[in-house]
């Protein structure tokens, strides 16, 4: 089986070409027709000597996946499924508003983590994805020209896949990538301390922090990430760093009635992110099956952010998106598609 080019970084393409005797500067080439060009094959890359070109499709292939069916909300959001080499899918959320256009990517295909509120938890884990199909998600994507940021918020934990997230994200924000700033790229953690803090420091771009309750055993209870990584070891991590004013660390908190959406939970959320130059992105709960958990109405969101702003965190609600299609927080899953797609096959 040929291996992919895309998704490979400079200094992996430059040990392709020396592996196969060609001049070095055939990498900086190479980077050029993958990243900046959007080729589609090798023999599209016409800059490329012929005995290069047939030396590399020997061997190699340029890799990309289009995707195989796109669902389209009523507020415009739409989402895509794409295949991965392991033949199965995963699902990116294209996410247009106003003068922004926002790609949620996923890094994995399901999810180990098991949170309780997840729709991709409750797929299961089935494999990381590679550097290139995290890219291909953005590269591939039809509205590709339009996007202004891509946030790695779809399915799986990203820090769970931290070389190929690194990888994708220097591919993105590289020179002899796409050149993007690391301010259009976001990525969300559930707080695994250890590949969160590697990201920090060889890293630029902004991170979001899932924390969704202030007290520990509550948070437990919805996430058992915090067994392993409580939120005193994952807030100290962070104050250690010294954060510049170009960089920016959010917190993701989806409010759950009668769980976390009091006046204490208020109070302890200033209490904990004291000292930390950061916002609270509040997000509304999706029902998902078999969910005990539910969301407050929309007059309790507000008074909650509202009285967290009072406090001096500055706390905005999230507009939910696509939820129509399952394309919102917490509901990327391929699970029933893959079942109705089964099923289909017994007529």
């Amino acid at each position: 089986m040929k291996d992919n080019l895309f998704g490979k970084t400079l200094q992996e393409l430059e040990e392709v070409v020396t592996g196969e005797d060609m001049p070095s500067f055939v990498a900086k080439q190479l980077t050029d027709w993958l990243y900046k060009k959007h080729i589609q094959q090798i023999d599209d890359m016409r800059n490329l000597s012929k005995k290069n070109i047939s030396l590399l499709k020997k061997k190699y292939q340029v890799g990309l996946i289009k995707h195989t069916s796109v669902q389209v909300s009523v507020d415009g959001t739409k989402k895509y499924l794409f295949p991965t080499a392991n033949e199965k899918f995963i699902e990116s959320a294209f996410i247009p508003d106003k003068n922004r256009a926002t790609l949620c990517v996923s890094s994995q295909i399901g999810c180990k983590m098991g949170c309780l509120f997840c729709m991709t938890g409750k797929q299961g884990f089935q494999g990381h994805l590679s550097a290139g199909e995290i890219i291909n998600q953005i590269h591939s994507l039809p509205e590709f020209d339009e996007l202004t940021s891509v946030v790695y918020m779809g399915m799986g934990e990203p820090f769970d896949n931290l070389e190929n997230v690194l990888k994708s994200v220097e591919i993105l924000t590289a020179d002899w990538g796409y050149a993007w700033s690391p301010k259009r790229i976001t990525v969300s953690t559930i707080g695994i301390v250890p590949a969160m803090m590697r990201f920090i420091e060889v890293s630029k771009a902004h991170l979001a922090i899932s924390l969704h309750s202030p007290f520990e055993e509550d948070r437990k209870k919805i996430m058992p990430v915090e067994n392993v990584y409580p939120i005193p070891k994952l807030l100290d991590s962070i104050k250690s760093f010294d954060w510049n004013s170009q960089r920016r660390i959010s917190f993701e908190y989806i409010m759950f009635k009668d769980f976390n959406d009091t006046q204490k939970h208020i109070n302890e959320l200033a209490r904990i992110l004291n000292g930390i130059k950061c916002r609270i992105n509040l997000l509304r709960f999706h029902p998902i099956p078999d969910s005990p958990l539910a969301s407050p109405d929309e007059k309790e969101i507000v008074e909650f952010r509202d009285r967290l702003n009072a406090k001096g965190i500055v706390t905005t609600i999230r507009t939910s998106r696509g939820e129509d299609i399952f394309a919102a927080c917490g509901l990327l899953s391929t699970k029933k598609l893959l079942k109705e797609l089964d099923s289909e096959k017994d007529f």
